[in-house]
């Protein structure tokens, strides 16, 4: 089966597609980091988001998204980006590529290869990826309780992080629409493990693991 989890930006869609994964011994599948590897090559090669190039010099570059239960790994070649790629300059500037119709379609080309069963997380994999998914959440929280948990991952103030957010939230609108079935979870009064299990709970039956006492 496929599970689409889908949210705003830092609302905990990677903890929790990771949680859900391990629980149902699958890999989870972070679609933002093809997208945080489009924004961070682009920078790298000098090109703009509408830039014309910038799409052929993605489909020449050696990238592979590695998916694990545990978290998930960006590669060029040899070279690993996975911590390259979660940068203030990549956070500002990857709503800008995610904008672009033709790097979606980039994107999700490269996710409709994999091969399920896998939860997948990301803006629209709900909607626009994956429709056909068996099971459909999205995340959201205010932008205070995002800013603070990021802040303890990144070396920002969090009054900074949440007007970053805020404008965020703002470009990526069109993109972070639930899907009509999803079912909207609001993560800032629960705990990564709260969400989890909800979740777990809400899947169709048969699809979670057999709970032991």
């Amino acid at each position: 089966m496929i599970v689409t989890i889908d949210g705003v930006a830092a609302s905990g869609k990677s903890s929790v597609s990771s949680g859900v994964a391990r629980a149902l011994g699958v890999p989870y599948v972070s679609s933002g980091l093809l997208y945080r590897a489009a924004t961070l090559l682009a920078y790298e090669a000098g090109l703009a988001p509408h830039d014309p190039a910038l799409l052929p010099h993605l489909e020449a570059q050696p990238l592979r998204l590695e998916p694990l239960a545990g978290g998930n790994r960006l590669w060029l070649g040899d070279r690993e980006l996975t911590a390259d790629v979660q940068s203030a300059a990549v956070d500002a500037g990857v709503s800008a590529v995610a904008a672009q119709p033709e790097l979606r379609a980039w994107v999700d080309r490269r996710l409709r290869a994999l091969t399920p069963p896998f939860v997948v997380e990301g803006r629209d994999m709900g909607t626009a990826v994956f429709p056909q998914a068996q099971a459909k959440f999205y995340l959201t929280a205010s932008a205070r309780v995002r800013a603070g948990r990021r802040a303890a991952e990144r070396p920002e103030a969090v009054a900074e992080i949440e007007a970053a957010l805020i404008r965020r939230d703002e470009r990526d609108r069109a993109q972070s629409v639930p899907a009509p079935e999803a079912r909207v979870i609001d993560t800032g009064p629960l705990s990564l493990q709260g969400v989890i299990d909800t979740i777990l709970a809400d899947l169709p039956q048969g699809a979670a693991p057999a709970r032991t006492s």
